[in-house]
């Protein structure tokens, strides 16, 4: 894997001196490094390690990671790098002052990491209200035009199209802004259920298409398993979940806002949504479009990142309304 992370500098002393990857939201070091930390030799580090994961104090799919690294002679190796939570674990074992000293600077270096991460989200968001108040100044300036040019049939046609696109969104945006969208009964039936060990086949036949990282799809835990389970739930014979809109839109969400793989929530819930879709013969129109275009994708998956999760059902609704306007 090839590390897209920040570095950091950590100092201690005359002898210490790490140059520590950020990714993830986590800080990470090597054997070595750890060594280095704790003034420890390497086959005492690595005894604690073993029998860190060993004891199952900590899952070692959830917490090491493989880096590509330039060592001294220049040339690139794959070397294991573990997370805080192991750094810590290791810290305590060995009783070393410098682990908490570390555990400080780290969690200092992660905050401010997450209040600039915030503060991108925020320009972000501030950026896409814009380009929205621009959309609804085309939508004028459009009106303008075809009421006061002379057009010919097809460029009246090409307008009218394009205002009556623009239209349907804004008019979604500003219901759901003041959460007033009405759920809608979808009418389709599931053609074909999604079993686990079908999810992650497909999961992993994306990672290695898209060539993603090491961390990409790692389980945290089993709650992805869940996420399955609870869009075909059932109470009393009866589904909570009855149409393939429901499903669709509830799988999208839950597997974003589960948080259940270490990287990739958000790119693993819009593939499995088109997944999903494409299965049950839904993911085009009968003229072969889109239901849901690539950026309304996008716009939705960052939309559910960032939700409250008080906001769910009216997210879910806004999914069902998207899917069910396409009837071209």
């Amino acid at each position: 894997m090839k590390s897209k992370g920040e570095i950091k500098i950590y100092k201690s002393g005359r002898d210490v001196n790490l140059e520590v990857k950020l990714e993830e939201e986590t800080v990470w070091l090597s054997l070595n490094q750890m060594c280095l930390l704790f003034g420890r030799d390497k086959s005492v580090v690595s005894r604690h390690l073993s029998n860190i994961f060993r004891e199952k104090e900590l899952e070692k799919n959830s917490v090491v990671a493989n880096f590509a690294t330039t060592a001294a002679d220049g040339k690139l190796y794959q070397v294991d790098y573990y997370n805080l939570d192991v750094i810590i674990s290791v810290g305590y074992r060995v009783k070393s002052k410098r682990g908490t000293q570390f555990r400080i600077w780290a969690n200092k270096i992660l905050k401010d990491y997450l209040v600039k991460g915030y503060a991108l989200n925020k320009k972000r968001l501030t950026e896409t209200k814009e380009k929205l108040n621009e959309v609804t100044e085309n939508l004028k300036l459009l009106g303008k035009i075809v009421k006061q040019q002379k057009l010919t049939t097809d460029e009246n046609l090409a307008f009218l199209n394009l205002i009556s696109d623009y239209a349907f969104a804004l008019d979604l945006l500003d219901k759901y802004d003041h959460q007033r969208i009405e759920d809608i009964k979808g009418k389709r039936k599931t053609l074909h259920k999604i079993e686990l060990d079908e999810a992650l086949s497909a999961i992993s036949k994306f990672k290695k298409e898209t060539r993603a990282s090491d961390l990409f799809a790692r389980p945290k835990d089993k709650s992805f398993d869940s996420t399955l389970t609870s869009i075909y739930q059932t109470f009393g014979g009866k589904e909570f979940y009855p149409s393939l809109e429901d499903k669709a839109a509830n799988l999208l969400y839950f597997t974003v806002k589960n948080h259940s793989f270490i990287d990739g929530n958000k790119r693993i819930g819009a593939f499995l949504f088109i997944y999903f879709l494409n299965k049950n013969n839904f993911l085009l129109t009968e003229k072969g479009n889109q239901r849901i275009s690539n950026e309304t994708l996008v716009a939705l998956t960052i939309m559910i990142a960032e939700s409250n999760p008080k906001e769910k059902e009216l997210i879910i609704k806004l999914i069902k309304h998207l899917l069910n306007n396409s009837s071209d």
